[in-house]
């Protein structure tokens, strides 16, 4: 039983990257009546169109409407970004003790010498 809802969401997830497969099938299934009712060059006597230009505006159609569908969910996840932000109220910095103790080294002396010599890592990594 498990395995039979598992393949069933792999299935409704998988759906929407194949419409426009869907599209082209179901163009090619119809094509004949397509290319004889629904084709602006049916009245044509060499006509070479066969229905394609049905076909790109269905594929056209398709296309931008999974677009819209894609700014829609940008501005849902927008929005839930949006409302699951929170302003804490009433925070105060917890009190810190300072110590008197100095937590870094002056040098007070001027320096000796300086190194001039690169870094160079070892030769049997090489």
């Amino acid at each position: 039983m498990k395995s039979f809802f598992s393949i069933v969401l792999s299935i409704l997830l998988l759906l929407p990257s194949f419409g426009s497969f869907f599209v082209y099938t179901s163009f090619k299934l119809h094509q004949d009546e397509i290319a004889k009712t629904i084709c602006v060059q049916r009245k044509l006597v060499n006509n070479s169109c066969n229905g394609r230009c049905e076909l790109e505006k269905s594929l056209k159609k398709y296309s931008d409407n999974e677009k819209r569908m894609q700014n829609n969910l940008d501005n849902k996840v927008e929005l839930v970004y949006i409302q699951n932000s929170f302003i804490a109220k009433n925070f105060q910095f917890p009190e810190t003790n300072y110590s008197e103790k100095s937590l870094f080294y002056t040098l007070e002396k001027k320096t000796a010498s300086v190194a001039l010599t690169t870094f160079r890592p070892p030769s049997y990594l090489i």
